[in-house]
């Protein structure tokens, strides 16, 4: 079990950031299955006031966060870090999406708080800075994504120099095999039906972008110290096999499991214990693996030249893809057009070391601002 604090009853206190969303809904499912080991002592959300206060009233929890504005609770831009920061609690589970998580991850560890990580964009915004912050507090982080649980387990126990390289699968999307200069047409209903998870519709589209496994190299390289030709990822559409490690001698070691994310986020809480019922190895017919195709899917390439540009270059790329994605999802751009806009925000941006958070918050204003101008809009249109 994991080393935190504990009520006087012996059970792990939990705050959980996005407790509305799919990561946050499936965290409960995990506390309600290990109610006699966690406890929930702070709520926070977004948007979505009224199913806030109706997980609030069921749990029995009162210290509560809203995102945007409220007459009834602590709410606005500062509300969640102020949360994350004061709160009693041990362990922060960051399921936030998009950058708006990266306020929650810097919360918790001013109050030196351990993580659970299911905001990959805390890492892709600061990873450097967010780990030496971490080394400096004491502060633990244990990712929630399943692929990166997956390759802690790989790894767990083996020394960095036994490592070849390792692997990070990904389903492929609901346009596996499609070719590059055919995505214009593509609909927004098209780029949200994705085969394998339910998610929020943002991740969704980065999925089917596969700039998903992009910002999970970047996660990998900051949480595991692995450089990034080392960090390789694969199709594999079963979403049986969730990461790999190949050891210098050429054996593979793999961590197999059913797509719940219950399982990486009790591991995360727990450090034990499977949710799910176990694999019926008998009922998996096939574990395929594909190369990815990066002229279909250049977001692979893009994220990969974020991180060789280091400093403020992997924030400005995920700054650009949400603003591409936003405007997809609003129907102001095509499918095509989300990795030209990442592509000529990078293009466009001289890199800087970040030493602080104004560091951040400057590169990622700038590139937001580049990527949603009129000026890169209308050149694309062109």
């Amino acid at each position: 079990m994991q080393k935190n604090k504990k009520l006087n009853d012996g059970r792990i206190r939990i705050a959980i950031f996005g407790c509305t969303g799919s990561i946050g809904k499936n965290t409960i499912d995990v506390v309600k299955t290990n109610s006699a080991r966690i406890k929930i002592t702070a709520l926070a959300a977004g948007r979505n006031e009224k199913e806030l206060l109706r997980l609030a009233d069921e749990l029995k929890v009162s210290n509560l966060a809203l995102a945007s504005k409220s007459k009834i609770i602590p709410s606005g831009e500062d509300a969640l870090r102020t949360l994350a920061a004061t709160a009693d609690y041990d362990i922060a589970v960051n399921a936030v999406a998009g950058s708006a998580g990266l306020s929650v991850t810097l919360g918790a560890l001013d109050a030196g708080k351990d993580i659970a990580l299911a905001n990959k964009e805390s890492l892709v915004m600061a990873g450097d800075y967010i780990m030496r912050l971490a080394k400096a507090r004491g502060v633990r982080i244990f990712p929630i994504d399943s692929e990166h649980s997956s390759l802690q387990s790989c790894l767990k126990g083996r020394d960095a120099d036994e490592i070849r390289r390792v692997f990070l699968t990904a389903s492929g999307g609901p346009f596996r095999g499609r070719r590059a200069g055919t995505f214009d047409n593509v609909t927004v209903e098209e780029a949200l039906n994705h085969p394998t998870w339910k998610m929020g519709p943002k991740i969704t589209i980065d999925s089917s972008t596969l700039i998903n496994k992009g910002l999970e190299i970047i996660e990998a390289h900051y949480l595991f110290n692995l450089p990034q030709d080392k960090i390789e990822v694969v199709i594999h559409p079963q979403s049986i096999i969730h990461a790999m490690a190949e050891q210098n001698d050429g054996t593979i070691i793999a961590e197999l499991a059913p797509p719940d994310m219950r399982i990486p986020i009790q591991r995360a809480l727990l450090n034990d214990g499977v949710f799910s019922s176990p694999l019926d190895l008998l009922s998996i017919k096939a574990l395929t693996f594909e190369k990815p195709d990066e002229e279909a899917f250049p977001s692979l390439k893009l994220a990969r030249k974020a991180l060789r540009m280091g400093g403020t270059a992997p924030l400005v790329l995920n700054a650009a893809n949400e603003i591409a994605v936003q405007s997809f999802l609003e129907k102001r751009i095509h499918f095509g057009s989300i990795n030209d806009i990442i592509a000529k925000t990078l293009e466009a941006h001289n890199p800087q070391e970040i030493n602080s958070e104004s560091d951040i918050m400057i590169a990622d204003q700038w590139a937001r601002d580049f990527a949603g101008g009129d000026r890169l809009l209308k050149e694309l249109e062109n």
